[in-house]
């Protein structure tokens, strides 16, 4: 499965931007999908995921209210919307298929490209 990352780009602090994950001729439908982020000299945080069928989902407590996750069952696609942003959500995004828990994402397995999110202040 081959993932791409979409959606990102500049933003001032407090404004909104929408992530798309979607994969090359194949629908996200049956997979558990994640999306990390990872800032320059920090290491890679989960940010949220989405089950295959319950559609039940993960939040960090850095992203919880502000971020939401949902899948575009007919495009076969994943999205994180991400409002409020915030300076600190400076990162590169990235989806990737695994396992969605309760208590975070594991068991990652295909990865996309990441896309850039810069929040300017």
């Amino acid at each position: 499965v081959q993932l791409q990352a979409s959606g990102g780009g500049l933003v001032q602090a407090g404004g909104s931007l929408r992530l798309s994950c979607a994969a090359s001729g194949a629908t996200l439908n049956d997979y558990g999908i994640g999306w990390f982020r990872q800032a320059p000299g920090k290491e890679r945080e989960g940010v949220s995921c989405i089950r295959t069928n319950s559609g039940r989902t993960y939040y960090a407590d850095s992203v919880k209210g502000r971020f939401t996750i949902s899948r575009d069952s007919a495009k076969g696609t994943v999205d994180l919307q991400m409002n409020s942003l915030k300076p600190e959500d400076t990162a590169v995004y990235y989806c990737a298929t695994l396992v969605c828990s309760d208590y975070g994402p594991y068991g990652m397995e295909y990865w996309g490209g990441g896309t850039q999110v810069t929040v300017s202040s």
